[in-house]
């Protein structure tokens, strides 16, 4: 059996018409990284450029992680491996993964879900719509890893 790939690099696909998902990206990218992070809105054209065989819709509904080897984490296991990615927030990663851990980590994700659902609209400019159909790489909402960080 091969040994698996080191992950040298994670992208983290968010709602971008969630107020939370939103702030959260913004907290991930001022973190320091021991494995770098791009945060790209879940469904829009980016991130269907980036990873055409992932079920977009999916992506709207619970965070998505993928790794640079083409690993995919969701829900729980992807809110434990953006906290693994963080210089600080390693060890605490470490522990939610375990046994132990694993039903706080579980709990931080329902709680996060619930606020969510109660904040989230129905999807900024540039996201792909329902039907499925691909947000316009032309518009400058479709914000992908490279937009600014509020200070």
């Amino acid at each position: 059996m091969a040994a698996p790939e080191a992950v040298r690099g994670l992208t983290v696909l968010y709602d971008a018409g969630c107020p939370l998902c939103v702030h959260i990206r913004h907290w991930l990218l001022a973190q320091p990284q021991l494995v770098p992070l791009a945060l790209v809105p879940a469904a829009s054209y980016e991130a269907r450029r980036r990873f055409p065989g992932l079920d977009h819709a999916s992506t709207l509904k619970e965070i998505t992680v993928v790794g640079d080897a083409g690993q995919v984490w969701r829900g729980t296991d992807a809110f434990v491996v953006c906290l693994w990615a963080l210089a600080e927030h390693r060890p605490k990663a470490d522990w939610l993964a375990t046994a132990a851990g694993r039903p706080f980590a579980r709990a931080a994700m329902y709680t996060a879900s619930k606020w969510r659902a109660a904040l989230r609209t129905e999807g900024p400019p540039g996201a792909a719509d329902p039907a499925g159909g691909a947000a316009d790489p032309a518009d400058p909402a479709a914000c992908d890893d490279r937009c600014s960080v509020p200070r």
